[in-house]
């Protein structure tokens, strides 16, 4: 069997499922006071010392959550919120066509019920943002906008986007910016204070948050963590006891916030080797797929892509016939596309990218990760060609 589906969620690394058991024996609640609570506390304290010094950040930046869709609605909810109680007028929010629907569900959320004035940012052909455009907007409503929002690297075709230079242009409008790390982390070097640093963020304007989810790069599933700069300005969407800076309440979950930090050291100490191991990995998928299937077109960008990343469309097939003849073959992959209310659709990336609705919806997505072996890819390669005809076949009939 072939696990090519890191991307949506990668094995859990042996040592952070250890960390995961061995804080299973702790009694105490953190926020207790007796010493069980008290050593629950500082496996906590640890585990927010050492996220902060892979990710460049301050321990007290860092809030806990429950994975990257909260965390990614804390920070939009919560700045978006926090902008317009300061002043009403501040209700825009810019965000890419491209995003996550973590990020475009909760903007639309904001939009129906709180009256969130949308500036929508186009990609290119290879999902990268138009800064061009950005700049433009901010230039025509930088003076309305709540906040803008982007991710680091598109988590369906792997397109890296230029977040130095966007982070500049919100610090220089004085708009606060979020950045969607989850598919980035452990594929691009990130250091949180010295983006804000280089790119000229101050106070609660510029890059103040930055989202994080544990499960993409080997922790167990159901923790994440938002980096809120000790200067932004946002509202809590959860209240209780105050916990974290009274940004997000509620009992830590100290096994899993430890297998967390155990699974981020494990992934900044390889890092280098790994980008080279996962790159070399990629760039042979790439050409092997071009090799058994000439038809095949590779989307995002083909040079600046996240090292595990490879999406193709394969024209005349639909993505759910293709990955379920290659599910049927002991082969994982990913369509790239939504799948909501048990329907397939078009990718909304695709569609953003300037593909048309058969394009959109013939995409498979390859991702490969920390426990991915040339064995797997071989598995894969050998299953292709007889999937994809299979698929085609079926596209045609149908």
């Amino acid at each position: 069997m072939a696990y090519l589906d890191h991307a949506a969620s990668t094995p859990v690394r042996p040592e952070a499922a250890q960390a995961f058991t061995d804080a299973l024996h702790l009694a105490g609640n953190p926020s207790s006071v007796h010493r069980h609570g008290q050593a629950a506390r500082a496996l906590v304290e640890d585990a927010r010392e050492y996220l902060a010094t892979v990710l460049g950040c301050e321990p007290i930046e860092i809030i806990f959550t429950s994975g990257g869709t909260e965390s990614i609605n804390l920070a939009l909810v919560g700045l978006f919120r926090a902008s317009v109680e300061k002043d009403a007028k501040r209700n825009r929010i810019i965000v890419p066509e491209a995003e996550h629907h973590a990020t475009l569900d909760t903007v639309l959320w904001l939009q129906e019920h709180e009256g969130a004035v949308l500036e929508w940012i186009p990609v290119d052909s290879l999902g990268r943002i138009d800064v061009t455009e950005l700049a433009e907007t901010l230039e025509r409503a930088g003076s309305a906008v709540a906040l803008m929002t982007m991710l680091w690297a598109n988590n369906e075709v792997g397109t890296i986007q230029p977040a130095a230079e966007v982070a500049a242009l919100a610090a220089q409008h004085k708009v606060p910016l979020h950045i969607d790390a989850v598919s980035a982390f452990g594929h691009i070097p990130i250091n949180f204070a010295q983006l804000r640093e280089e790119t000229g963020a101050e106070g609660a304007t510029g890059l103040v948050a930055m989202s994080l989810s544990g499960h993409k790069f080997g922790s167990v599933p159901g923790v994440g963590l938002l980096i809120a700069s000790r200067h932004a300005q946002l509202e809590p969407l959860i209240h209780g006891g105050g916990q974290q800076r009274g940004l997000r309440s509620g009992t830590l979950d100290a096994p899993a916030i430890s297998s967390m930090a155990i699974a981020a050291l494990m992934t900044d100490k390889g890092f280098a080797e790994q980008t080279r191991r996962l790159s070399t990995l990629r760039d042979l998928t790439i050409s092997k797929i071009q090799e058994l299937v000439p038809e095949a077109v590779l989307s995002g960008d083909r040079v600046n892509r996240l090292d595990n990343n490879v999406n193709f469309t394969f024209p005349g097939c639909q993505s759910d016939s293709l990955l379920f003849l290659l599910d049927a073959m002991g082969v994982s992959v990913s369509t790239g596309s939504a799948c909501q209310a048990g329907v397939a659709q078009p990718s909304h990336v695709l569609l953003a990218m300037g593909y048309d609705e058969k394009g959109a919806s013939s995409a498979i997505r390859v991702s490969l990760g920390h426990s991915t072996t040339e064995e797997e890819l071989e598995e894969f390669f050998a299953a292709l060609p007889e999937a994809y005809e299979r698929a085609r076949r079926a596209g045609t009939t149908s």
